[in-house]
């Protein structure tokens, strides 16, 4: 691994960053000073040393967002803006990408990670993991509704959808609700409640497992998990 890379995946900062640092003689690898940031280190062998401090090397990153509307869940694209485009260089350098997918226009609880095994363990259909959502629905949501989301909903192309728990928060033209689903089909909301004849005004996720929406965050917004959060979502 380069030692550009090494330093700023430990939190020093970005690469551009840590070219600087490295000029000024502060790294040694090993007990040699070391100014070229291509120069080579093993994260299990190498001694990395910033200003006489050990550095740890980090391989991980896991960060929790409010995704705002107006942004895709994908880590590029031509025409939009995407949710690796709203984070900081000493992030992105990390290659994260974003845990299953929220619909364009919808906001709220978004897993950014470089973490493939944890990706696989929450998005396998397997594992059940549950999400829940806030919604405004166009129509009034009632009992029915509840039961038929219980039972699972057939969609407009036939899938009968895996049971859902709806909770009425207020009932009337415009209802609001959360629902709880275990599975990710596209645009899964919106459907099952076209399904009961019903319209999807606005969307937001509030938690996946046992990971909540952090309130405090704007949107747009993230940060890094705390080791509670992550020993949570793996189940430690």
């Amino acid at each position: 691994m380069r030692l550009d890379k090494w330093l700023s995946n430990s939190g020093i900062g970005s690469r551009k960053e840590v070219k600087k640092l490295l000029k000024t003689g502060a790294v040694t690898v090993n007990g040699k000073v070391i100014k070229d940031p291509k120069q080579h280190v093993q994260p299990d062998t190498d001694e990395v040393m910033l200003f006489d401090e050990p550095v740890q090397y980090r391989e991980f990153i896991y960060l929790l967002m409010n995704k705002p509307a107006g942004v895709i869940s994908a880590t590029e694209d031509k025409r939009d803006e995407t949710v690796i485009d709203l984070l900081d260089d000493t992030h992105k350098h990390f290659d994260p990408h974003p845990v299953g997918r929220l619909d364009k226009d919808t906001e709220g609880l978004l897993l950014l990670t470089n973490d493939g095994q944890l990706s696989h363990a929450l998005l396998s259909p397997k594992h059940h993991v549950p999400k829940t959502y806030f919604a405004r629905i166009l129509g009034h949501v009632n009992e029915e509704d509840v039961a038929a989301f219980q039972e699972g909903v057939t969609l407009e192309d036939g899938y009968h959808t895996k049971p859902g728990e709806l909770v009425i928060l207020s009932a009337g033209p415009e209802s609001e609700i959360e629902l709880t689903i275990t599975e990710g089909k596209f645009h899964q909301v919106k459907r099952m409640f076209q399904a009961v004849d019903k319209e999807v005004l606005y969307l937001k996720r509030l938690s996946m497992g046992s990971l909540a929406l952090d309130e405090e965050l704007e949107l747009g917004e993230y940060r890094e998990l705390t080791e509670e959060e992550l020993d949570g979502l793996k189940g430690n």
